[in-house]
């Protein structure tokens, strides 16, 4: 079978996830993509320029079409009709431009132009290719139920022929399909074997704590740090690792807390490969903070290397951590976040022990067993 993979916003959690299928799937998957650069062009002028290359490079249609949701399917459809003919499309959604949180500050970040309001052309965009998509797949069940929350809203706020019956059309060719994690990038060899089978938590060391997300306002830095300055206050002995892309002008609260705590941290900034490797299997306590998780690959790879998580009751979360770990994992409130760090940080090896059994439950994630999942559904839409 012969899929093709579209993805004009190529980077980060899209190029992991797009490349670890291609390495693991049992069909022969190709990619067509362009770089992950200036967004909002990418969802406007990108279906053009992939399909003019799709109809220059493809000599025969593919079996299946598969596009990630910065791509504007109709668009990419109706250029390459005559090449694609009935192949199927499947539109998988790693994020969307109607629920993805805005930030406060309307003077900065992506929506500054509309100053902070959010421009309902890209949400459109994304709707216009579902109807387009024979199967849509969403990367989590709270990412799909918050989408259709939403969209009747959205379609309400056109003035007639608002097409509210398409929700229920949509809902029904849509199914959730979880990200494949490549956690082989993460064995270390000698590494895991110093730490896979105790503990990092229980090393003389003052516990690591690691943040390994985006530096942005949308994972809500600010309640990370409280948390950890409440811990710096009580005496609690710990250390600290800033990993993590950063896009731009960062979020003033790191520049803050980067020279108060000063003399507890190991790292800033992004880590390569085997750096990024070593903090992982060394650390103690992973947090989020997030205000905004479809999925969350980076918690997943540090829960898979044995790091105990603390993590909001809310968003994907509750869907990555089974349910018996619910209540010493995930909080409610600052108030509960406060108090599952202290006990993280106070009780090395109940926290360790929690770890390594959390360690083994994601590895469901891996792709060697989903990428089954992706080819048998691939095979099967029509």
């Amino acid at each position: 079978m012969r899929v093709l993979l579209v993805s004009p916003y190529h980077g980060g959690s899209h190029a992991a996830w797009a490349d670890g299928f291609r390495r693991h799937s049992a069909h022969e998957v190709s990619l067509l993509t362009l770089p992950d650069r200036f967004w909002k062009w990418r969802m406007h002028g990108g279906a053009a320029t992939l399909a003019r290359r799709f109809l220059a490079d493809w000599g025969r249609a593919p079996d299946v079409v598969v596009a990630t949701d910065m791509l504007d399917l109709t668009t990419f459809a109706a250029l390459a009709r005559h090449k694609l003919g009935r192949t199927p499309l499947v539109l998988y959604m790693h994020e969307n431009q109607l629920t993805y949180p805005l930030p406060e500050n309307g003077d900065a970040g992506p929506m500054r132009r509309q100053l902070g309001e959010r421009d309902q052309h890209y949400a459109f965009i994304n709707y216009a290719s579902m109807l387009t998509a024979d199967l849509v797949l969403f990367n989590s069940q709270y990412h799909l139920d918050s989408f259709f929350e939403a969209l009747p809203r959205f379609l309400k706020h056109f003035p007639e022929y608002n097409e509210l019956g398409t929700v229920a059309v949509l809902r029904a060719k849509s199914a959730v399909l979880a990200v494949g994690v490549d956690f082989g990038r993460l064995e270390v060899g000698d590494l895991r074997l110093d730490v896979g089978d105790q503990s990092p938590i229980s090393n003389l060391q003052s516990p690591l704590i690691v943040w390994n997300q985006r530096w942005e306002y949308d994972k809500n830095p600010e309640a990370f740090f409280a948390a950890l300055y409440a811990m710096e206050v009580e005496g609690i002995p710990f250390r600290l690792a800033l990993c993590g892309q950063q896009f731009g002008k960062r979020p003033s609260i790191f520049t803050e807390a980067i020279e108060r705590l000063s003399d507890r941290i190991v790292h800033v900034g992004h880590a390569e490969p085997d750096e990024y490797r070593r903090l992982l299997w060394e650390a103690a306590v992973t947090i989020s903070t997030a205000h905004h998780e479809f999925f969350g690959i980076s918690m997943l790879e540090a829960i898979y290397c044995r790091t105990f998580p603390i993590l909001p009751h809310r968003l994907s979360y509750p869907e990555l951590i089974p349910e018996p770990f619910h209540l010493r994992c995930l909080y409610q409130n600052q108030g509960g976040l406060a108090a599952r760090l202290r006990w993280a940080l106070t009780h090395p090896v109940e926290a360790g022990e929690m770890a390594r059994e959390l360690g083994t439950a994601v590895s469901r994630y891996s792709w060697s067993k989903m990428a089954p999942k992706y080819d048998q559904i691939f095979e099967h839409v029509r």
